[in-house]
């Protein structure tokens, strides 16, 4: 059940007219009055052919004009309106059903406290087997206004209590994180102006879009100016930026002036200050990574730092910087895939933008990792190979993955319900994107013998998988990568523990390709010389640390797995 409350009105009347009337598109039928104040000699229009809209109006406003009549100030902003509408799929609801619910609604908002004689006055109409429509007018029996201060989390909390009631669908308890609904008035105009989404979603998924490519806040405002957005910007006297509104090309008022939104109101994490928070933050120290030093693209440098995501996990600050800048890199992503891969992951960075923000602070500086290899990814001119692109995606998915069970862990309803929207998202493109490497590799996968093998690779790294890695169909494709990085001077027995560790695979839906883009990655560069690096750490270190040596006087060796023993035997 959804309560929306609507921002104060001037004109009872003219309210009243819009419930009592046809609606916009005839949809309105049999009006009439559920609950009020007080039902009792109340003229409902709807059911009392004498009673006028006009009448009912005046009755209402006859705490305000008292006051009014009394304060020097006439109070102007006096019609609350809140619709309630229930689920599509759930029950029909009696009049006197939807009466008590108006009733806990006022209640728990504040319009009419439990008990209080002089509180404000109220109706709720029906017009529609499935929402009513509370109007009340905020002035008091005493001329004294009631105090709606978070009236909507309070109604929100209402609404959550009345599904479990009357046994109506659960909703996700909100946070006030989440970006504003358009409102009627913006959907009615983008369908009369055969636009495909309101201006608040149009604005905001170009605003996301523009947050990558800039490195400061005067980038960002160029960028949207660029990209087509109608911007205003607010500086002060020095010329410093000190905020910024959004408008779409096309949406003006009954003047003919452009309609802007300030940034904060179209997303709450889109307003300046938070932007220029995540774009200047300053340069902290990288986690280090496995192969950081070797020369690779972008797209590789993305997969290294979607690698520590679980590290900056540990405190929530960090935590909810990460999640906020995977957002981040996800939108990068999709801007420069490839066109069959594109809807898809745009679609994964609309959902996933719900999850990128809570109501725990960010330490922004944290996850500057991620903001750098979403900025190089769109300033790359040229697209990923079909491994690096891989492996990418299948690091998203595993990422969102995390995102998702932090926000669960955090009882973030809404955010982590986004985060698994984003990750069917990522999982189709993440098949679609693996598909021409499996081919590939499935058509030149080694003979029997070296199957067998890695097979035992396989069972002495990761035993508790072994068998669901082994009759998955991309074994034939891993049993491939796993030779050319042993061709590369590789060990596999280390690589696939690596890639154990690095995702876990309980929750893989297919863990042979799971660990095919994990090795890809990880093994592309040929393994360094160990004799090589042995000896020079023998001459730096001489002396330094005693040879081990087995009680036969022997130096010690390194234990080997059964597949490396059939690797002897055959040389």
């Amino acid at each position: 059940m959804i309560a929306a409350i609507k921002p104060a009105g001037t004109n009872t009347r003219g309210l009243l007219a819009y419930l009592y009337g046809r609606g916009t598109h005839d949809e309105h039928f049999d009006p009439h009055i559920v609950a009020a104040f007080a039902m009792l000699g109340l003229p409902d229009p709807g059911r009392d052919e004498n009673a006028t809209l006009t009448e009912l109006g005046r009755y209402l406003d006859e705490p305000v004009s008292l006051r009014n009549s009394e304060f020097g100030k006439p109070v102007t902003d006096h019609v609350w309106h809140c619709p309630v509408r229930a689920a599509p799929e759930d029950r029909y609801l009696s009049d006197t059903e939807w009466g008590e619910i108006a009733q806990r609604i006022v209640q728990a908002a504040g319009i009419a406290p439990p008990g209080d004689d002089l509180a404000c006055r109220w109706i709720a109409v029906r017009h529609a087997d499935d929402h009513i429509h509370i109007l009340a007018t905020t002035v008091r029996e005493d001329g004294r206004r009631p105090q709606l201060h978070d009236s909507g989390l309070r109604v929100g909390d209402a609404c959550r209590e009345i599904e479990k009631d009357y046994g109506l669908r659960r909703l996700k308890k909100g946070d006030r994180t989440g970006a504003r609904r358009p409102t009627q008035a913006e959907m009615h105009k983008a369908e009369r102006l055969g636009w495909e989404q309101p201006s608040p979603e149009w604005l905001q998924d170009r605003i996301r879009a523009a947050v990558p490519h800039a490195t400061n806040a005067e980038e960002f405002i160029a960028y949207l100016e660029a990209s087509g957005v109608e911007v205003q910007v607010r500086r002060g006297p020095s010329g410093d930026l000190l905020g910024y509104a959004a408008g779409r090309p096309g949406d003006v008022n009954e003047a003919g002036e452009q309609i802007c939104h300030p940034g904060s109101k179209i997303s709450p994490d889109l307003s300046l200050p938070k932007i220029r928070a995540r774009l200047e933050s300053s340069r902290p120290e990288e986690h280090p990574t496995a192969r950081r030093n070797h020369p690779s693209t972008p797209w590789h440098q993305a997969a290294d730092a979607l690698d520590t995501l679980h590290t900056g996990l540990a405190d929530d600050t960090h935590a909810q910087a990460h999640i906020s800048a995977l957002g981040e890199l996800l939108e990068a992503t999709a801007q420069k895939a490839p066109a069959d891969l594109r809807t898809e992951l745009q679609a994964a960075a609309k959902a996933f933008a719900r999850a990128q923000r809570s109501q725990i602070r960010a330490e922004d500086r944290a996850a500057h990792a991620f903001r750098s290899a979403a900025r190089d990814i769109v300033h790359t001119a040229t697209g990923p190979d079909g491994s690096a692109l891989a492996a990418v995606v299948g690091a998203l998915v595993w990422a969102a993955i995390v995102a998702r069970r932090w926000h669960e862990a955090k009882n973030h309803a809404h955010q982590a319900d986004a985060a698994h929207q984003a990750v069917q998202h990522l999982q189709t493109a993440a098949d679609r994107a693996l598909a021409p490497t499996l081919a590939e590799l499935t058509a030149r996968s080694p003979r029997e013998e070296a199957r067998r093998v890695l097979a035992s690779d396989v069972r002495a790294a990761v035993p508790d998988h072994a068998e669901r890695i082994l009759a998955d169909p991309a074994w034939s494709a891993l049993v491939t990568v796993l030779a050319d990085a042993e061709a590369r001077g590789h060990q596999p027995h280390q690589l696939l523990q690596e890639a154990a560790a690095q995702r876990e695979l309980t929750t893989a839906r297919q863990p042979a390709r799971v660990l095919i883009t994990r090795i890809q990655h990880t093994g592309r560069n040929p393994a360094p010389n160990r004799r090589a690096e042995a000896a020079r750490l023998q001459s730096t270190m001489a002396g330094s640390i005693p040879t081990q040596r087995r009680g036969n006087g022997q130096p010690a060796t390194t234990a080997s797995t059964p597949a490396e023993q059939q690797r002897r035997q055959r040389r």
